[in-house]
């Protein structure tokens, strides 16, 4: 009753068991990620409640307002996004552990029955012919010699079809509980979705609230958009003008043209713009706490889908009084004030440039070295609207990028 496989089918057995190991541990980290991404937005959600959603139509501007519902909106239907990824990949999971529990039920029936015709065929041997009995009638040494390997064998077979039996109950049993977890962990996630669903549908019947109101006098939104604007527009000009101006101190320092449109590098400048350039994506935002109000590049219009506008920044809200600090070590190149009493603060990077807009005080001064994560001032918050935003732009020597390229997952 000696058991063996082939070379053959043994291959077949270690490769259909390292897919499966495999797909098991892809399937985790794909539900580790999607259950991070589904945390962070939630939090996300619960920062945007607590720093944008209080001055939801109680301030003059219900353009900042319909702005304020785009993006809560915006980020709930990514939360919905991820949990509906997250039911599917469940869903999946559940489907393939109903199947293991079907195969391992008739597993398990099979090994239960074999174990007990076993059992019943070594108790009816028993009572016909005792094991010495079943050694002395052979006919020589060496058939007594197998009839005892055989015995044995058998006496092995039987412990290991038991032991087989205890395993497979056991992971049945362990199945089961999975499949039961993985269904409530599904019933919570599809519940969250529909509370998230509703929430979105009372924001969007406002959010269209808030169109028509604006539809109604569109001279005063016109207004509206075009004061902000330009007040953006003449920020991007005094800022371009200090990184020109910047650019031509430091190559007449170097003895260059000051008409080149690149910075002339020292050793250690060029060793931190390499630096800066190495951590793409890995930046830290400039402030510890904030959400991501408005993207870097064009965008549709709030009102006119038609019309298309630009930002060459990232405008992120925060806390009232929130520190901010320099995304990485540099050296502060400028510093300017609005009419509004806001300040802006500029910070090279060896060839690369930061801007950080939105300050109400400043704790550092033109030249000073700077490092990573250290406090550059607190923020500015409008009267007007009651929001704390701070606009933050980067540029390697005169052209602009996309901070969102340059900041950890924004």
């Amino acid at each position: 009753m000696k058991i063996t496989f082939n070379q053959h089918s043994y291959k077949k057995i270690i490769v259909l068991l390292l897919l499966f190991v495999s797909g098991m541990s892809m399937a985790q980290d794909k539900k580790k990620e999607l259950e991070a991404m589904r945390l962070r937005l939630q939090k996300e959600i619960r920062l945007i409640n607590k720093l944008i959603s209080k001055n939801t139509s109680k301030t003059k501007f219900i353009v900042e307002d319909v702005q304020s519902i785009n993006h809560k909106i915006r980020v709930k239907r990514d939360l919905v996004k991820v949990m509906n990824q997250q039911t599917n990949l469940l869903t999946k999971q559940i489907n393939t552990n109903i199947k293991k529990i079907g195969q391992l039920r008739d597993d398990l029936t099979k090994l239960k029955a074999d174990y007990a015709e076993m059992i019943r065929k070594s108790y009816k041997s028993n009572s016909e012919q005792s094991r010495l009995m079943f050694l002395l009638s052979s006919e020589s040494f060496l058939q007594a010699y197998k009839r005892v390997q055989y015995m044995k064998q058998y006496t092995d077979y039987r412990k290991k079809q038991g032991e087989a039996i205890v395993t497979r109950t056991q992971e049945l049993q362990t199945l089961n509980k999975t499949y039961s977890d993985q269904k409530k962990e599904k019933e919570a996630l599809i519940a969250e979705n529909r509370k998230v669903q509703k929430e979105l549908e009372k924001e969007k019947k406002l959010q269209n609230e808030m169109l028509a109101e604006l539809r109604k006098d569109t001279n005063k939104y016109t207004a509206q958009v075009k004061k902000k604007q330009q007040q953006a527009d003449e920020i991007d000009r005094q800022i371009d003008k200090i990184i020109r101006d910047a650019i031509a101190s430091s190559n007449k320092k170097a003895g260059k043209n000051t008409s080149n449109k690149t910075f002339a590098l020292t050793p250690e400048a060029k060793a931190i713009g390499n630096s800066f350039a190495a951590n793409k994506g890995k930046h830290i935002w400039p402030v510890a706490e904030g959400t991501k109000v408005k993207g870097y590049g064009k965008y549709r219009d709030v009102v006119n889908p038609n019309v298309t506008r630009e930002s060459n920044g990232v405008v992120i809200a925060t806390n009232v009084a929130e520190p901010v600090r320099a995304v990485y070590k540099g050296e502060v190149t400028y510093m300017f004030t609005t009419n509004e009493g806001v300040k802006c603060v500029v910070i090279r990077h060896g060839s690369y440039i930061t801007t950080y807009f939105g300050l109400q005080s400043v704790s550092v001064k033109t030249g000073d070295k700077v490092s990573k994560k250290q406090n550059i001032g607190t923020m500015y918050t409008n009267k007007s609207t009651g929001k704390t935003e701070l606009k933050f732009t980067v540029f390697k020597n005169t052209t602009r990028l996309n901070p969102e390229s340059w900041l950890y997952r924004m």
